[in-house]
């Protein structure tokens, strides 16, 4: 987000993979588990921790924290111990920009994760370019946060050096989703519908654009309200235009009500959405209503990714309460991003952290590349993910199930 994955399936069931460290524990004892005298350095994670997207933002934050205790227990830097600091942005603006703030104000802090929503991170990216503090996002896919406004004319351009992000883009995960519809599905006349925020409102445009490109029909246009849970006027209009798809570009608060109101309509067409509805949260709120819409998300599913066992294991022996959800895995892998250019860091300057710590980690963070939790983890000249995999989920039975994988066929 998603604009945003090894998602959850349930709650029990998350996607997840590679962990390139040995298995960690989770216990009350405090993060600071290095020694004495090591030098402390703290990785912060913005993401809404309350909330209707609290889920995924938990999933983010546990993620992140199991990832630092990893390093910890390793001893992956002589001499540094990892702490985490999590704050609520709410999926607001307003909130990120607050904690963007308070992260660059703490001189400890070399590194953040997140955060979950692209119109957050917007607020964000200049606090962070300002201070040369790396951010790395595991769950925005909005392309114009490292492609720039015009990125869809062809005119890209890096806005923020210190913006990276392990998720792939709105401009794949759009067109994916239309080329499944239209020649998987057969899908030949969609209703598209926005929630008017970044995320939502790009993605449903990268959708239509490649769907009309393919031959398909456009059978109405609709914006709806994020904090609205009637939608009986949107769900008359898309009866009544003959759709045989339903396209929602937006998050599982809106989408799991709006699927069930259109099927009680007594109009069986399926919903799709991004990487934003793919939750067992959207499971709970469409209910059996929901039963055979589709989701398209970041990554491979998990029975492709050979050490998904060890990831899952890991994160459940650290007794966390919530599920890692869509984005556990590759938060998983922002905060070893991070950690992995501290690393590069420390060891060219004689096992210290050097002055300019900050400055460096964000010269570092271009060359960082490892096997991750989602596969390979490395950046472009852009700071986007290099790996472009994606997946289309359906909702059968009780829960997601893959139905396709692979990489746009742009």
């Amino acid at each position: 987000m998603r604009q945003r994955s090894l998602i959850a399936i349930t709650a029990a069931l998350t996607a997840g993979a590679l962990s390139l460290t040995a298995c960690g524990s989770r216990d009350d004892k405090n993060n600071d588990s290095g020694g004495g005298d090591d030098k402390t350095v703290v990785i912060g994670i913005d993401a809404p921790l309350t909330g209707e997207l609290s889920a995924l933002g938990l999933g983010i934050k546990n993620s992140v924290d199991l990832a630092a205790r990893q390093a910890n227990e390793k001893k992956f830097i002589k001499g540094v111990t990892f702490k985490v600091e999590a704050l609520d942005d709410q999926a607001q603006p307003s909130s990120g920009q607050q904690n963007a703030t308070k992260f660059v104000a703490d001189k400890n802090v070399l590194g953040v994760v997140g955060p979950l929503n692209s119109s957050v991170a917007e607020s964000m990216q200049k606090v962070f370019d300002d201070a040369k503090l790396v951010q790395v996002s595991p769950a925005n896919t909005n392309p114009a946060l490292t492609q720039g406004q015009k990125w869809n004319g062809g005119d890209k351009a890096r806005p923020y050096k210190s913006y990276f992000r392990t998720a792939t883009t709105d401009a794949i995960q759009g067109p994916f989703a239309a080329q499944y519809l239209f020649n998987d599905a057969k899908k030949k006349k969609v209703f598209v519908i926005d929630d008017k925020k970044t995320y939502g409102a790009g993605l449903a445009a990268t959708f239509k654009a490649e769907f009309t490109k393919l031959g398909g029909g456009v059978a109405g246009e609709e914006h709806v309200n994020p904090d609205t849970k009637d939608f009986s006027a949107v769900v008359t209009k898309i009866k009544s235009s003959g759709a045989d798809v339903v396209y929602y570009g937006g998050e599982y608060p809106v989408a799991g009500p709006l699927s069930k109101q259109i099927k009680k309509s007594g109009n069986a067409v399926p919903l799709v959405g991004g990487d934003g509805i793919y939750s067992a949260d959207f499971i709970k709120l469409s209910g059996k209503e929901g039963v055979g819409d589709l989701a398209t998300s970041v990554g491979a599913p998990v029975e492709t990714l050979p050490s998904a066992k060890e990831f899952v294991a890991n994160y459940k022996k650290a007794g966390y309460k919530e599920a890692y959800e869509a984005y556990g895995g590759y938060s998983y892998d922002s905060a070893w991003s991070i950690i992995e250019a501290i690393k590069k860091v420390v060891d060219g300057n004689d096992g210290k952290l050097p002055d300019d710590a900050r400055a460096k980690v964000l010269e570092a963070m271009s060359g960082v590349s490892f096997e991750g939790v989602t596969g390979k983890v490395s950046f472009d000249e852009f700071g986007d993910a290099t790996n472009k995999q994606l997946t289309v989920y359906k909702y059968e039975g009780t829960a997601w199930k893959a139905v396709k994988s692979g990489t746009f066929a742009g």
